[in-house]
């Protein structure tokens, strides 16, 4: 039985991972990933995958750490593993070619994948995909390398010592989402906060991804070698940003100008999740680009 009111959950394994994805549509269907980004789940892309899933097969993995896929014992939550859990996940579709919209985090790996395997990516939408904000860099790209090493271990003694948050009710749960993003309508934030959730023995709720997730590595890839993947993508590229986002614009920070093939939208009213903030707007344009 096909999934097209709600998604198929599957598993495969990477790295020794188990990892959780969804289904929506016919196997028989071109394929199409929507990857959601950091601290979220596939769950978020529902909306998307149900209003895609007649014309296409819809396969929406959670990330290592995140929704209902294992957590690292190890922590590591680094691009390389994700990367990789990426292309496991491709190569076990066993298509010649994918097409992927993905978000934040989950955009990131997507056009280094891209870059990577260039052949394999018949098209990218990429939601605010591209690592920090050029207004907002993330503190290790301006320390040194003792001193970010330092803070890492720093990082990583207080998190062995942090149990998730736990909220007494789901009601709590979906004020501290709502909190997070007010464009969201409640029936949305209920939607992402359900499917966020597990609970605990102890009758709390707490948030499904791994909190060693606030721990962030030492290093990434060179900027400019990142840069490099991203001039290497082939296909069609389309970027979304909000621009009530903390995100930097693309086209005016110079990020635009290193894909061959790529344009950006921009959307008023819509912050970081413009793909719930203004849904509408944001389906016909990803219908129209992956058509």
């Amino acid at each position: 039985m096909y999934g097209f009111d709600g998604p198929l959950s599957a598993s495969f394994t990477s790295q020794r991972l188990r990892l959780h994805y969804g289904t929506w549509g016919d196997p028989a269907a071109p394929p199409l990933i929507l990857q959601h980004g950091g601290r979220d789940h596939a769950r978020s892309f529902d909306w998307t995958a149900r209003a895609l899933a007649k014309d296409w097969y819809v396969i929406c993995p959670d990330l290592r750490g995140h929704g209902d896929s294992a957590w690292s014992p190890d922590a590591d939550y680094t691009m390389l593993s994700y990367l990789a859990d990426f292309a496991q996940l491709i190569d076990m579709i066993g298509a010649d070619q994918v097409t992927i919209c993905a978000h934040s985090l989950g955009g990131n790996i997507a056009a280094r994948y891209a870059g990577l395997f260039p052949d394999r990516v018949r098209r990218l939408a990429n939601i605010e995909g591209l690592g920090f904000s050029l207004r907002q860099p993330h503190p290790r790209e301006s320390l040194p390398y003792a001193d970010n090493i330092r803070r890492w271990l720093g990082e990583r003694r207080a998190a062995s010592a942090r149990s998730p948050r736990r909220y007494a009710t789901i009601e709590d749960a979906l004020a501290r989402m709502h909190g997070e993003n007010r464009h969201l309508s409640m029936e949305q934030a209920r939607h992402l906060t359900i499917h966020g959730v597990a609970r605990n023995e102890d009758g709390s709720y707490s948030w499904k991804f791994d909190p060693w997730l606030h721990v962030w590595p030492v290093l990434d890839m060179p900027e400019a070698e990142v840069k490099a993947l991203w001039g290497a993508i082939t296909c069609p590229v389309l970027l979304f940003y909000g621009a009530d986002s903390w995100a930097s614009n693309p086209a005016e920070d110079g990020r635009l100008a290193h894909f061959r093939d790529a344009r950006l939208l921009t959307y008023d009213k819509a912050g970081h999740w413009l793909h719930h903030d203004r849904f509408e707007r944001f389906i016909a344009d990803l219908k129209d680009f992956i058509a």
